[in-house]
């Protein structure tokens, strides 16, 4: 069992005090976005063995389990996180396993640098996520009830909004939001930063269901990605609660500090609320115009204390345990590896003492065992 040294990534978004709270140190004035662990190659955690990386690709059957490469290939398939969302992220989609392949191909027949700004796949992996709130977390995931949205662009009172409204009230559905979401983003840039100044200003004095979206306005004026937002779902988790973001599912995070699990890629396709390269027509060819509820998960309890946040994918499989005060030990040994990592309270994982924001990486098969009071994540893989 390996104590994990974790790389903290100052992205512009982050929070600058959620995760110095969480670990308790002093914040640094800096923003910190995300704590990374796993063995990614851009921030792979340390260990006294080496990054993990290195020590997966020194014996990878022995790290990760036989079974495990033979199902996902000699590395960790997932990328578990700490994110501190201070500021909305890019409104964003990912692509399928299918399409992930095809657009990487393509792009690498035509000879687009990996690290090139307009490159829309960095690798051929798919992307699915999963984000667990550790305090109120406020999201953006899917496509609202196209008549729902039509309601919420029709109350800001905002005469270039009105072609939006009616497309939406246009049939099929799915039909109707592409449409709009087109026009939002293909739409000259200057008439619709003022669209978006004057929504931002109905939006702060509306209040209620607008205000989310006078507050990312603040961060992002003139954006388009403003008015594509109100299309989505707006979501409020509270502690313990969690989405799951399948592909082709538009969204993005606006503030809040969570536990994110991921397949392990970098493919991102925006559609806003970001300075960075939007491929439009590769955008839409990607996301699902599927309306419907966000869909909130909560843990299922076993009988052995483990509560698990069920998702459709075997990449990955988070769970947790809420370990009461005078509870008894729980043997969290599998065939499969894992990061464990604690949240509140202090837990012993083996030999190591875990205190908030701190974490471990268990090889496969190797005998894991956690006790103490607080709450213990486990990252894991499915087979």
């Amino acid at each position: 069992m390996d104590r994990l040294d974790n790389t903290i990534r100052p992205y512009a978004w982050g929070s600058a005090t959620a995760i110095p709270k969480l670990l308790g140190v002093e914040p640094t004035g800096e923003p910190q976005a995300e704590m990374w662990m796993g063995a990614h190659p851009g921030a792979p955690s340390r260990t006294a063995r080496g990054t993990l990386a290195d020590v997966i690709d020194a014996d990878p059957k022995r790290e990760l389990g036989p079974e495990a490469v033979t199902k996902f290939g000699p590395h960790l398939p997932f990328l578990l996180k700490i994110l501190a969302a201070g500021a909305p992220l890019s409104l964003q989609v990912h692509p399928d396993l299918a399409q992930a392949r095809q657009g990487y191909a393509d792009e690498e027949r035509r000879g687009i640098p990996v690290d090139a700004p307009h490159r829309n796949y960095r690798d051929a992996n798919h992307k699915p996520e999963l984000i667990c709130a550790l305090t109120e977390f406020d999201g953006l995931c899917g496509f609202r009830d196209p008549l729902r949205a039509a309601d919420l662009l029709d109350g800001l009172g905002v005469d270039s909004l009105k072609p939006y409204v009616d497309l939406l009230h246009a049939h099929p559905e799915d039909a109707a939001l592409r449409e709009v979401l087109t026009a939002i983003l293909t739409a000259d840039r200057d008439e619709m930063a003022h669209t978006v100044a004057q929504a931002a200003t109905a939006c702060a004095r509306l209040g209620g269901d607008h205000a989310p979206y006078a507050g990312i306005a603040h961060h992002y004026p003139g954006d388009p990605g403003v008015i594509a937002a109100m299309l989505l779902n707006h979501v409020r988790l509270q502690p313990g609660e969690a989405l799951f973001l399948g592909a082709g599912i538009p969204h993005a995070y606006l503030s809040g500090l969570g536990v994110e699990i991921m397949a392990n890629s970098d493919n991102v396709l925006r559609c806003g609320l970001t300075p960075k390269h939007v491929d439009v027509p590769e955008l839409l060819r990607i996301v699902r115009f599927e309306p419907g509820d966000p869909g909130v998960l909560r843990p299922e309890a076993s009988p052995d204390g483990e509560e698990v946040y069920e998702t459709p994918i075997d990449e990955f499989r988070l769970s947790r345990y809420v370990l009461p005060a005078g509870g008894i030990t729980h043997d969290l040994t599998l065939p499969t590896p894992q990061i464990l990592l604690c949240t509140a309270g202090s837990v012993r994982a083996g030999e190591h003492e875990l205190t908030p924001g701190r974490s471990v990486f268990v090889p496969a098969a190797e005998k894991a065992e956690a006790s103490g009071t607080g709450t213990l994540f486990r990252a894991t893989v499915r087979l």
